[in-house]
């Protein structure tokens, strides 16, 4: 009696596909339901403040899941943990649409952002593992599908709320479709488990306590100002474009279409730029773009070099955090987490930062601040170990 062979693993088109998904998933969902906060916020009779803090503790969530992300992934495995926390965060859709109070919204978001820390952490594990595995550049791509996701989370929104305004009604449609991504990703997806870390790559332990490695912290750094790049630049370029270039209600609106198309095309094609460069280069290259371009559009003034300085943010910004994801997730489990936890903090805090900034100086010093994190970027990415470039060609 032979014993049955095991299945095949997918082919590299049929992983890179499932994997696009679940990045896909994630922008929907999150885009889904901060879509329909203006609806959330008079069903519950919320305060601007309220509101803020409902944002903010789904962030606090997901940068505090970060321990348990580690553990899950070497119990779980990547796999496994993308398919739990994508169902988790499909069962918050459903809470959100029948909370009845404040406090059990706040329950629910902060629950969602747990899951996202975990989807987060997976599905970037699913991304990496399919480059180690079959040697070729995707990660870049992945992420802009993840755009692709907030869009067509706001277009649905858009018509939906054409038909009724009824939010349950909204997230039911949703909730069915991320059902039908989740189902069409699982078969292709990569059945990989993390490796306990090495002693050069793992955390060093002191005690009890285990402490990450410089090189982590190096990553992290990287990929924390990276996400304050690129979160500031969402949140305050039309604020700048309008009250310091004194740009029309019609142009100032164009900062966060400009930045976005830029980065959704540069995503687009950044996995050839590493394959051909290296992840290294791309990053130093790209993050001193960033910095540079922003930095004369604030020295030139006008809309023109302002919105030519933004598409420099865009572009250079845009293939930032796939490499750095590849690289933590290269030192196991616990480095790829800690990271992704400080680019949530980074995303949460960078616009509270230019806020405070510009509050105690001017909004123009407050964009300098992003450029600023641009070149830290730049100067972190030279003393953190890439991936080595390979020849082969995108997928």
């Amino acid at each position: 009696m032979t014993a049955p062979t095991a299945p095949a693993p997918p082919s590299f088109q049929r992983a890179k596909w499932s994997i696009a998904a679940l990045f896909c998933f994630l922008g929907f969902q999150y885009g889904t339901w901060v879509s329909r906060l203006p609806a959330l916020k008079t069903r519950l009779d919320l305060g601007a403040g309220e509101v803020g803090l409902l944002l903010m503790a789904c962030g606090a969530g997901a940068a505090a899941s970060f321990p348990l992300v580690a553990v899950l992934m070497r119990r779980l495995g990547s796999r496994l943990l993308s398919l739990v926390s994508a169902a988790a965060l499909i069962a918050v859709l459903a809470a959100l649409s029948a909370v009845p109070d404040y406090p059990l919204a706040l329950l629910a978001v902060c629950a969602d952002g747990v899951a996202v820390g975990c989807l987060n952490v997976a599905m970037n594990a699913q991304g990496a593992a399919l480059e180690s595995a079959h040697g070729r550049t995707a990660m870049s791509q992945l992420h802009a599908t993840f755009s692709g996701g907030l869009l067509a989370a706001a277009l649905l929104a858009s018509g939906v709320t054409t038909l009724t305004a009824s939010v349950p009604a909204h997230f039911a449609v949703a909730g069915a479709l991320l059902l039908l991504l989740l189902g069409g990703a699982r078969p292709g997806l990569l059945t990989h488990r993390e490796p306990e870390p090495s002693a050069a790559d793992g955390p060093k332990r002191r005690g009890r306590r285990a402490l990450p490695s410089g090189t982590t912290l190096l990553m992290g750094c990287a990929m924390a100002f990276g996400t304050i790049t690129e979160g500031a630049m969402n949140d305050w370029s039309t604020l700048y474009l309008k009250d310091v270039v004194k740009a029309s209600a019609t142009v100032a609106p164009l900062g966060i279409a400009v930045v976005s198309v830029m980065m959704l095309l540069a995503r687009a094609w950044a996995d050839r730029w590493r394959t051909r460069w290296g992840d290294g280069r791309v990053v130093r290259a790209g993050s001193a773009v960033a910095a540079v371009g922003l930095a004369l559009a604030l020295l030139a003034g006008g809309v023109v070099p302002t919105l030519l300085g933004f598409a420099c943010v865009g572009l250079g910004a845009a293939a930032v955090t796939p490499c750095v994801y590849v690289a933590a997730a290269g030192r196991g489990a616990d480095a790829l987490a800690l990271v992704a936890a400080m680019g949530t903090v980074g995303l949460l805090a960078g616009p509270a930062l230019i806020g405070f900034v510009a509050g105690v100086a001017n909004l123009t010093v407050g964009m300098a601040t992003v450029a600023a994190s641009a070149l830290i970027v730049t100067a972190t990415a030279f003393r953190i170990p890439w991936r080595a470039r390979t020849p082969e060609p995108v997928g």
